[in-house]
């Protein structure tokens, strides 16, 4: 089993390989992220303490912290997943992964080293490979160097020196410091801000304005309204009046013959019903009468 071990602190990283399966069955059934004791691996790690940080089987596949499984499994996975880079935004792709726990299929074992022991480690412990860039944001200048805000960054930023090619002088690079706060960026952020208010201003003028203009219409446009239907009726009234006097004498006669055609039809509704009482009393009388005249002009045939 190859083992990939890094030491954070110099910068450094170094491959071992140890075929002894005795001292490589060490970190079996051992979880990413347990710390384990570099004893038992040989002498040049005593007093060594690493920390598995990841792995590969013999197929490639990366381990995944959190799969609880000594094997490999299919997952759904998306943005923010390990062991997944999406290509598309919202993509989600199922692959294989396999779980944290280490077994004997793992072909590379990668180990952080988080304490010391007695013995340098060639390559690892006593070599320092300083960085290549420094930070490049004035925030993370600050914390790297522990500077306050008061400190001039500027004096802190991390150069790298280019050797010059055909005996010309080395130059010098350092990164554009980014987010650094200068007396322009007070500047101008004072000017947009100023700006910002006065656009403000501009659009609150600009809308009582135009409630002032609104209010004015709304009132011209009631008094039209108001003048028209005032000239409606001046001109309604005069045609109303002059019909109403020439045709006042008819409507009384009609009304008068109206109402002696109602009084004469009450006063023959009573008659009426007072014959319709009578009639019918006065036919039995008259249907008798003859009978009784016949029976006695029978008997004088006889």
């Amino acid at each position: 089993m190859k083992f990939n071990i890094s030491y954070p602190i110099n910068g450094t990283q170094k491959c071992v390989e140890i075929d002894d399966e005795q001292k490589v069955s060490l970190f079996y059934d051992r979880r990413m992220g347990v710390e384990v004791a570099g004893d038992q691996l040989g002498d040049q790690f005593k007093g060594y303490i690493f920390k598995i940080s990841g792995g590969n089987d013999r197929d490639g596949f990366p381990m995944k912290q959190g799969v609880l499984v000594k094997g490999r499994v299919r997952l759904l996975l998306s943005k923010g997943h390990s062991c997944y880079i999406p290509k598309r935004t919202g993509e989600r792709k199922r692959k294989s992964v396999r779980g944290c726990i280490v077994g004997s299929d793992i072909k590379v074992l990668a180990l952080t080293v988080v304490k010391k022991g007695e013995a340098e480690i060639e390559g690892l412990t006593d070599a320092k490979q300083p960085r290549r860039l420094g930070p490049k944001r004035a925030n993370h200048i600050r914390k790297l160097f522990a500077l306050t805000k008061q400190d001039d960054v500027r004096r802190y930023v991390v150069r790298r020196s280019i050797p010059g090619k055909d005996g010309k002088k080395p130059r010098v690079k350092a990164p554009k410091i980014q987010r650094l706060i200068t007396d322009v960026r007070l500047r101008r952020k004072r000017i947009y801000k100023r700006e910002k208010k006065q656009r403000w201003l501009n659009t609150r003028k600009a809308t009582e304005e135009y409630h002032k203009v609104c209010a004015e219409y709304r009132k011209q446009k009631e008094q039209k309204r108001v003048q028209t239907e005032e000239a409606k009726k001046a001109t309604q009234q005069p045609a109303q009046t002059q019909p109403q006097k020439t045709q006042a004498p008819a409507q009384a006669a009609g009304k008068g013959a109206k109402g002696a055609q109602t009084a004469a039809q009450t006063k023959a509704a009573p008659a009426q019903t007072k014959q319709a009482q009578t009639k019918p009393a006065q036919q039995p009388q008259q249907q008798q009468a003859p009978k009784t005249a016949a029976a006695p002009a029978k008997k004088q045939k006889k």
